[in-house]
Parts: C-alpha cells; structure tokens; sequence
C-alpha cells in the first residue's frame, strides 16, 4: 500500500503542478492577446478616423478608463503630473506657490504661500489669470493652467492678471522657484496650559515636524497639561510618517500597522523606531471625515492603546496602501497593493460607498474589536471619534455659500476696503448685516434636501394621477420651507462669521492666520478644551466606562 499511496500522492501534485502551469499559461496568453488587440485598435484608430486626434490624449483616456474600473487611489501619473505627484509626497513643489480654481470661466488665485514668489511679487488671492507667457487662459481648466504654472526654479513666467477693482490688467513678472509647504503651519496655546498644533499632510519629515511642535509647547509651557492634536481636513500622505507621528505619542517597539495584500513576501509589520516625546501627557486628536489613510492610521493607533481621545466625527474611511512604479518616459502608476490593519487587528476601510464617499455603517454592522484596555471598537468604514459632534457645516446653505463662492467673493470685496487687518487673535468680523445684504443682492439661491424631496414627491403624485388633489396641501409646504430659508442666514450666522474670518485672514496671514484665527470660534476645540480641564472624564473615556 504504501508505495501505492506515494505513487498517488506523487501523481497528485505532479497534476496540481500540471493545472497551475495550464492556469499561468492561459493567463499570460490572455494578456498578451489583449495587448495586442488593443495596439491594433489604438493605431488603427489613429490611421483611419475621420478627425485628427492627439495620440496621447486618447491613449491617457484608455489608460485612466482602465484604472477606474479597480478602485479610486489607483492612478497613472505623466511626466507633467510629477511635481504635483512631488508636492503630495515632499510638501515642495517648482513653481510660484499659489493655488488657483476655476470660479466660473475665470482661473483665480484662491491661496499664496507665505514667502513664496507669488507673494513676493504681489499676486493676491482673487486676481484672475488671463494670460500665462502670452497663452489665453480662457477654456483651460484649473489643472491645465496649474501645470503651465510649473516649471525650474530660477525661469521667468509672465502674467497678465485681472484685478477685484482694477480696471485694466495689469503684467506680472515672476521667478519660479522650489515651494516648501510646511505641514505643521500653527503651533500655541489656546487655553490656559494647553497646547495645540495641526498637521496638514504626511509629507516627508511629518514625524520630526510633530516631534518639535510638541517639544517646543513643553519647552515654552513647564505646565503643559495637555494639548490638541488636529488632524481634520488632513487626507494622508506616506506610511512611514504615520508610524513616525505615531512614535511621538507611544514607545519604541510598538506595533503601529500591518500591510497585507496579494503577494506574502511583500506584507509587513511596522513598529516604532525612536524615543517618544512623551507617552503620558493629556492628548485629544480631532479627526473629520475628511480624515483619510494616515490620519486614520495615526487617530486608531492612538485610540487602539489608549493612548488618547478621538473628538469630531467618523473619519473617511481609507484603509488602502499604494505603491508606485516607474512606467517609463518618467512618468508613473500609483496602485492599491495591500490592505492596513492597525493594533486591535480591525482594517478601517469603508465597505459600502455612496456618491463617492464611504457609506457610515452602523456599528451593528460591523466587526468588533477590542482596544488595549479592552473597549470595543470597529472596522469597515472609518475610525469612529471616542466624543462624537455634530459637524458645523452639515447646513446646507452654509454648503452652498461655500460652493458658489459667495463667501470668497464677499472676502474679496471686503479686502478691497480694508487695506489692513488686526493680528488673527484680534480681528472679528462685525459686518453680518452687510453680508446679508450682499448675499440678497447677488441673488443667491439653493435648495434644500426638504424641497429636493417635496419636487420628488411631486413627480410621484403627478404619475400616480392625484397630483391636483395634493396641490394646494404641497403649495403650503413649499412656502413655509420658503419662509424657513429666508431666517438660515441668521441661524448659521456663527458658523458663517467663522468662514469669513478665516478666508479674510488668509488674505493677509496666510495659512498660518487661518488656522489661529479659527480657533476661536471653534466647537471641537471648546469640547477639547474642556476634556482636558476634566482629568476624570479623560481617563473615563480611555477607561470605557
């Protein structure tokens, strides 16, 4: 029986060895068919069509076509794309340091850096470009433009720039140079002996710049009693400076994530490396749903060991890696190959999706795992805050006045009368009136998800055939949700004096004013504030209790 027994085994595997060659065989033979279908399509199509095309542009349409169809974060990035590609990983680009938007037909200025050369040569934010070394601006998109816009530090680019105010454009010489973004813009007190600092994005040398911003609120505080750590609005950035940000707070030796994917070899574990700062002091981290990949990885490892309070709202959702590869012609492809999983073992990607953004699943829904001191937390869609606040800008005329640029253009106007501004902790907006002036003036209009209801339920009642008997009954509804919008300026005025603030300081203070002036008025930092003046309830929600 046994050499039975061998010889079958033995013709076992020789016929699974035999299935796996057949299976790689037809795979590598399906490849290589539809490659070269696809070039016999691509250049027939570019021989034979009846209109002039350009090659590159139709072969950037396959390839983006292509990558779409597997998940958002997998992306092919050109040769003209790289010092974007730059900026997202390094925090430097070459370029002026601005930020433009399409607003409108116009490309504007929406943001310049503190010290860059836009700012030396007097670009503001709301100047239109209308030509870039003599090209029209007019019908190219805000990517496009931002990419002319590029180039070597020490090249000259014109501009011919339409003023708020002015009227004739005016020519704008500058020296493109290399633009360093700080990603830690702000650090201070914003209480008595509580700190505070925001990190932007995990560009390179994040964990150093996190590092310093705590030692220095402990060199200038001896009393230091606790401090806020702001990741809202921050969509991620390198892996190894979420480990790095993270070793700030915890030990060296500590398992902050794990990277699985479809290649073994290439999974791994990444620990802490350094001395922390400090592993005992206070700490409460502020995360939004803007919150993505190392956001979340640096907010769950911290609540994963306990080692701090989450405040705001559930975070996005992204627990994908990506890697990139040279494709050649030094361009680029940026592609998902793992999964993370952070200390309690939960991977905090979103399952369900939904106009883009991942669906907030109930945690009923989802898997339970256990932090270091044992309070349960959850996968599948974000990590969720330990104190959960309703966000400020959830109002959907506060959405809107955004949106429609309504408040930058009022920002814009506003500066045109005052050539100077207080210091950020100074300055208070104190013309509400006036903005609601404006807003009625410049027509602004919106509509409500009530009213995008109450038009569905129109639609409804007409195909069912009783439209004419609700009528009158959906008249007196649409009319007393019209009387309701006419007092949502007044209801949000708090909420909408913040975002005036903010836009008209980062006229004249940059990032940095922004930020400061924010924080005044600010409700996750007031329940921050407050955690950390109430030692018993800090250490309840890191209890569980």
């Amino acid at each position: 029986m046994k050499p039975y027994l061998k010889f079958g085994a033995l013709a076992v595997l020789g016929l699974a060895g035999m299935a796996t060659m057949t299976i790689d065989h037809n795979r590598y033979f399906e490849i290589s068919k539809n490659i070269e279908i696809f070039t016999n399509l691509y250049k027939e199509i570019n021989t034979s069509y009846v209109d002039d095309l350009d090659p590159a542009r139709l072969m950037r349409t396959g390839v983006d076509a292509m990558l779409e169809s597997l998940d958002p974060y997998t992306n092919y990035i050109s040769e003209t794309e790289i010092e974007s590609f730059r900026y997202i990983t390094d925090g430097k680009y070459n370029g002026i340091g601005a930020q433009i938007r399409k607003i409108g037909k116009d490309i504007t200025i929406t943001e310049s850096f503190d010290n860059s050369p836009a700012q030396k040569a007097g670009l503001k934010v709301g100047d239109v470009l209308v030509k870039i070394d003599g090209q029209e601006t007019k019908g190219r998109s805000s990517d496009d433009v931002m990419n002319i816009l590029k180039g070597f530090p020490g090249t000259e680019v014109d501009l011919v720039v339409k003023r708020p105010g002015e009227s004739k454009p005016q020519k704008i010489t500058m020296i493109r140079d290399e633009v360093v973004v700080p990603n830690v813009p702000y650090t201070g007190t914003i209480a008595n002996d509580i700190g505070y600092f925001a990190l932007t994005t995990f560009t390179r040398d994040a964990g150093r710049n996190v590092a310093r911003a705590l030692e220095d609120l402990k060199s200038e505080n001896p009393n230091l009693k606790g401090v806020v750590f702001d990741l809202r609005g921050n969509g991620g950035g390198l892996l190894t400076e979420a480990v790095n940000v993270s070793n700030v707070f915890i030990p060296k030796g500590e398992l902050v994530v794990t990277t699985k994917g479809k290649v073994i070899d290439w999974d791994r574990s990444f620990k802490t490396l350094n001395k922390p700062v400090d592993t005992e002091i206070p700490l409460v981290v502020l995360i939004d749903k803007n919150s993505a990949s190392a956001s979340e990885i640096v907010s769950g490892v911290l609540q994963d060991l306990d080692r701090g309070v989450l405040v705001g709202q559930r975070s996005f959702g992204k627990g994908l890696v990506q890697n990139t590869r040279d494709v050649g012609y030094n361009s680029k492809v940026k592609l998902t190959t793992a999964k993370y999983y952070i200390p309690s073992g939960r991977c905090i990607q979103g399952v369900e999706y939904e106009d883009g953004r991942p669906k907030d699943i109930p945690d009923s829904e989802r898997a339970g795992f256990k932090t270091r001191s044992g309070r349960k937390v959850f996968d599948g869609g974000g990590v969720a805050p330990d104190v959960k606040l309703k966000p400020a800008k959830d109002e959907q005329v506060v959405a809107s006045l955004e949106d429609q640029f309504v408040i930058f253009d009022y920002a814009t106007d506003f500066v045109l009368r005052n050539s100077t501004l207080p210091e950020p902790k100074d300055f208070t907006f104190g013309e509400f009136d006036q903005f609601v002036q404006y807003v009625r003036k410049n027509n602004f209009e919106y509509e409500t998800k009530t009213q995008k209801e109450l038009q569905e339920l129109r639609e409804k009642a007409e195909k069912e055939g009783v439209l004419n008997q609700l009528a009158a009954d959906l008249d007196d509804v649409e009319q007393k949700i019209l009387d309701a919008k006419t007092k949502d300026l007044q209801n949000n005025q708090a909420e909408i004096t913040n975002l005036l603030e903010k836009e008209i300081v980062k006229r004249f203070y940059y990032h940095r004013g922004k930020i400061e002036v924010g924080l005044k008025n600010d409700p996750e930092i007031k329940e921050a504030i407050s955690l950390l003046n109430d030692p018993a309830k800090y250490r309840s929600l890191l209890g569980g209790k």
